[in-house]
């Protein structure tokens, strides 16, 4: 059967495997969906870590701020 999505294959440890089973059979879904759910919030995670990064940087002493309206201007 044609999909649009990409496929990866990936090899997983037992361990990873286990919870991986695990967590699929508790919310009720297929292995693959719930590694697909796990791999977007960890990328969600990395995001989030590499904005704060960027924020930290700018957020110096005597950093201009500028507001909320003219920021869309």
């Amino acid at each position: 059967m044609p999909t649009t999505k990409n496929r990866t294959n990936i090899t997983l440890p037992n361990d990873l495997d286990k919870a991986l089973t695990y967590l699929s059979k508790r919310d009720d879904t297929s292995k693959s969906a719930k590694a697909m759910q796990l791999i977007e919030i960890a990328i969600q995670m990395e995001e989030s870590d590499i904005w704060d990064k960027i924020a930290s940087g700018r957020d110096t002493k005597g950093a201009k701020f500028i507001s909320h309206k003219n920021a869309w201007k």
